[in-house]
């Protein structure tokens, strides 16, 4: 069933937003801020970190995902995994400037064919977590 050559998908949100990328980089790395935009943790912005996301158990699921930072690369790219409900994943930040701001590019890789709930329930986490991320940006000082 885990077969490692099965191929897998990766979910893709891209969006633009007027602010500098320090400013974006700030709201992905900073525990206080990733709190207020996605979740409780106890990320430190090292590579080989390992941390943990974590929100209010439920059925099924006791609410901890379980990271360890993958690529550190200030105001460029941030990437680390992602372990929860027998996924398997990294998720990769890549922030580019452009005339208007930054194009934040958020990467979610690692789905097999058989997690077709786990990529649709990502999509629909990510729109939701990404909107949160530009109003915690906007919101900065």
């Amino acid at each position: 069933m885990n077969n490692p050559n099965s191929p897998t998908r990766s979910l893709v949100i891209e969006k633009e937003m007027p602010h500098p990328p320090e400013k974006i980089w700030r709201s992905l790395t900073h525990p206080v801020l990733i709190e207020q935009w996605l979740m409780a943790n106890d990320f430190q912005p090292v590579v080989g970190h390992k941390f943990t996301l974590r929100v209010p158990p439920m059925p099924n699921w006791n609410g901890v995902i379980d990271c360890e930072v993958l690529v550190i690369e200030a105001n460029k790219q941030l990437s680390y995994s992602w372990g929860s409900l027998g996924l398997s994943s990294v998720v990769a930040w890549t922030l580019t400037p452009t005339k208007d701001g930054t194009l934040v590019r958020m990467e979610q890789s690692g789905f097999r064919p058989d997690q077709e709930n786990n990529y649709r329930g990502a999509n629909y986490g990510w729109q939701k977590f990404i909107g949160s991320l530009e109003r915690v940006v906007a919101a900065q000082t």
